[in-house]
């Protein structure tokens, strides 16, 4: 897989959080900060199909997550 390099600067407290979940999983700092940004990414995503989609669901009287397991569940 192509790669390409990213470079960030960190607050000290990041910096050592970060370097502590490296140690307690094994993978190294660069794995553990991939990781994190695809998971924020696809947060992200999800929060924008989810504003783009809300006001089709308040149509149809989903207001809440819970409007959604009461009906599919």
């Amino acid at each position: 897989m192509k790669t390409s390099t990213l470079t960030i600067r960190l607050y000290a407290e990041l910096d050592k959080l970060l370097t502590k979940a490296a140690q307690q999983s094994g993978q190294n700092r660069s794995e553990i900060a991939r990781e994190a940004l695809r998971r924020q990414l696809r947060v992200s995503q999800f929060e924008a199909l989810r504003r783009k989609i809300m006001p089709f669901a308040e149509a149809r009287g989903y207001l809440t997550d819970e409007d959604v397991f009461r009906e599919n569940y």
